[in-house]
């Protein structure tokens, strides 16, 4: 058991709810028809539930299961049901008796909910998923599934302890600088011309020096 039993909400919901009477693209609408055979609302995590101090941004955390027909599931599916539902989510994904932890930094403000990227981890036996409920109160207990869901992906190689938001957008810095050094690297491999190269090499030296310092 992953979580503390009078957390347990155990609902099924039917999949025809996120799509029927819904503006949905027909790709969305076959995802969810294909690719998902149950959906389950198996806990919720609250300030009481678990005995914890109250969140500021985080009130309540459903824990979702997917029941799915294969290993794939389209992120759409995860997107739809996070901007459906007004409270934080997470997903766990399971194919064959093995679980994968899905979750996204989502916020919400003034009922309006922004989900941004997706964090997972590899398929795993239930009871080793990195889902440990860690923290005073029920915002950082919702950082907390994030971190450890994320794993290196927001070890981002500084020690200073930043919030969330930050350590998700210098993580995504840090993908965006090291597309940028791929492709100058091609391009440098590519390039003839003296002068021209030792332009992108100087523009290749610039972005490893930014780099170093996230």
């Amino acid at each position: 058991m992953l979580f503390p039993e009078k957390t347990e909400f155990k609902k099924r919901i039917p999949k025809q709810k996120f799509y029927t009477n819904m503006e949905i693209t027909s790709n969305l609408k076959k995802a969810f028809v294909e690719q998902i055979k149950i959906i389950y609302w198996q806990n919720k995590l609250t300030s009481t539930t678990l005995n914890i101090d109250k969140g500021k941004s985080v009130l309540e955390i459903e824990v979702i299961e997917i029941n799915l027909n294969s290993k794939n599931l389209d992120e759409m599916v995860l997107s739809k049901i996070d901007k459906c539902i007004p409270y934080h989510i997470l997903f766990l994904l399971e194919y064959e008796g093995m679980y994968q932890a899905f979750i996204s930094y989502k916020e919400i403000e003034n009922e309006k909910i922004k989900v941004n990227k997706y964090y997972h981890t590899q398929w795993l036996e239930k009871e080793n998923l990195p889902c440990k409920i860690e923290g005073l109160n029920m915002d950082s207990v919702y950082e907390n599934f994030v971190r450890q869901i994320a794993g290196a992906e927001l070890n981002v190689g500084s020690e200073e302890k930043k919030n969330l938001k930050e350590d998700i957008e210098q993580a995504e810095e840090k993908k965006q600088l090291e597309k940028q050094i791929s492709t100058l690297q091609a391009k440098i491999r590519k390039t003839k011309q003296f002068n021209r190269k030792v332009e992108l090499n100087n523009e290749l030296k610039r972005l490893r020096k930014i780099i170093c310092k996230i």
